[in-house]
């Protein structure tokens, strides 16, 4: 080693190829520029840290380029010495069997050296992201996929490829956008239905008492033939005895209201066991059911019978009318979308109103709302919520949330057209449906996904078919195990390029 010292380079490399930029915006709501690998430069060699332990090898003939190159400072530690540390470092900290992605990982590693060699650690952005990762609400989803592609070559070139061609296919939109606009050749765009009040002129009162009938008419025999031409959607009507679990309600919370509440728990009596209307709930309704979902001074179980009662309230024709009650406080989609942090039993029942609300026309709409309101810091939308609820279910590893997720999943895709579902949505579901079918499902659950994978992909024609060939597993492997099945695969096939 020279008087002058050797300098000390970090290479940063990003092992999603750009796909961290790409889709962590709409998967996990923030944006993440890359997934750094990281490795010291000094005395001519590339030191980094893996699954192999400590290695080194010829400076940028392991991953290729880097995306940036930084000076970290100059040192004057000898080589021997080095060479002690490293040997230190790979049988206590960073043994090949410790290495955890997200974790424990090559950043780790590079700090420490930096600290060694000239004093100073590496950026923080860089150690910071894992937590960045982690404690984001969708990392369920993109966190095992950051994995495959760290851990797979062949998916890491399927990677670059994929992010390249849809570049591209964005430089292609933006330039029709531009040609359209300078044109003057721009329509109205659709965008998702939702429910919106309007103040009508004064009139005669009898005339626009009859106009209202008439439309409301009009809007029932719509709604009907709607729900009488859509494919069904897959509910669970018979997985609540509401008769039992009110009972159980009841003998919870015996005690324990005061009048007002008093009075909604016998709402909740008329309107799911003496069949009247939803006109039977009061206005305090639903902040009633706001408490028995999240008050702590009640047992754990209120939760849950409450949730048990909902289910079975979503396959109520009428239960859009409660629904819209909720538009100002959002109670039950605020709790809804914490679904990954409350007990087990209660993310089952959950899922299970969800799917139920899919029953109805005027329901089913109202879960895929684009309407956003803030929440724990984040833009939360009803669509938003439904997307979690499934994703979270899809990947849960219990059977019986799989099974309702993939029911939920299957209800979203087949969604009529008036009310689509966007592409941010469709390529978060994919991603969601690829991983839970890196072990193969049950043939029911098997057809959900298929025939979703195949509403997405046209949904989105672009990003679907090309994740589902850069990610896996390609529906061929699914091939023999029924005829709707393989009618499906050779659908979606032929949407593969």
């Amino acid at each position: 080693m020279s008087e002058a010292g050797e300098d000390v380079y970090l290479y940063i490399y990003d092992l999603s190829f750009g796909m961290a930029r790409a889709l962590s915006q709409s998967i996990i709501g923030k944006q993440i520029e890359g997934i750094w690998h990281t490795a010291i430069i000094v005395f001519g060699r590339e030191y980094f840290y893996g699954s192999h332990g400590i290695e080194d090898a010829e400076v940028g003939s392991v991953i290729g380029q880097p995306v940036e190159k930084l000076k970290l400072g100059t040192t004057h530690v000898p080589k021997d010495i080095f060479d002690l540390y490293l040997t230190g470092l790979g049988q206590t900290e960073f043994k090949g069997e410790d290495y955890v992605l997200l974790k424990h990982n090559c950043n780790n590693f590079s700090d420490a050296v930096s600290n060694f060699l000239v004093g100073t650690g590496i950026p923080s952005h860089i150690l910071s992201l894992p937590d960045d990762v982690l404690n984001s609400p969708g990392a369920a989803l993109f966190a095992p996929l950051i994995e495959r592609i760290a851990n797979d070559s062949a998916l890491r070139a399927n990677t670059a490829a994929y992010i390249s061609r849809r570049n591209q296919d964005l430089e292609f939109q933006q330039l029709n956008q531009d040609i359209e606009v300078a044109s003057g050749d721009h329509g109205q765009q659709s965008t998702m239905s939702e429910v919106v009040e309007t103040e009508h002129p004064s009139g005669d009162a009898d005339t626009s008492a009859q106009i209202v009938q008439n439309l409301e008419d009009d809007e029932r025999k719509e709604r009907e033939e709607r729900k009488k031409n859509r494919e069904p959607p897959i509910v669970f009507k018979d997985a609540v005895d509401v008769h039992i679990e009110f009972d159980a309600l009841v003998g919870l919370i015996d005690g324990k209201l005061n009048e007002e509440e008093q009075q909604s728990l016998e709402e909740l009596h008329q309107y799911m066991l003496q069949d009247e209307g939803s006109w039977a709930l009061g206005e305090n309704f639903l902040e009633f059911v706001g408490k028995l979902l999240t008050d702590k001074s009640f047992p754990g179980d209120v939760s849950l019978r409450t949730l048990n009662i909902l289910a079975a309230a979503a396959l109520k024709d009428d239960i859009i009318l409660m629904l819209h009650q909720d538009r100002k406080h959002h109670l039950l989609m605020n709790y809804a979308y914490g679904v990954d942090r409350i007990p087990l039993p209660q993310q089952q029942s959950l899922t299970l109103v969800i799917c139920n609300l899919f029953e109805n026309p005027g329901s089913s709409e109202w879960l895929l709302y684009i309407s956003e309101w803030p929440y724990n810091n984040n833009q939360v939308s009803n669509i938003r919520v439904t997307t979690k609820v499934a994703v979270n279910a899809i990947l849960s590893e219990d059977a019986e949330m799989q099974d309702r997720g993939t029911a939920i999943l299957y209800n979203l895709a087949t969604k009529e057209v008036k009310t689509v579902v966007f592409d941010d949505v469709a390529v978060e579901l994919t991603m969601a449906v690829l991983q839970y079918l890196s072990k193969p499902p049950p043939e029911p659950q098997l057809f959900r996904c298929l025939k979703s994978l195949a509403r997405f992909c046209q949904i989105s024609a672009q990003d679907v078919p090309q994740l589902i060939q850069m990610i896996g597993p390609h529906p061929s492997a699914f091939k023999g195990v029924s005829q709707r099945n393989d009618e499906l695969i050779a659908e979606i096939t032929r949407r593969l390029r």
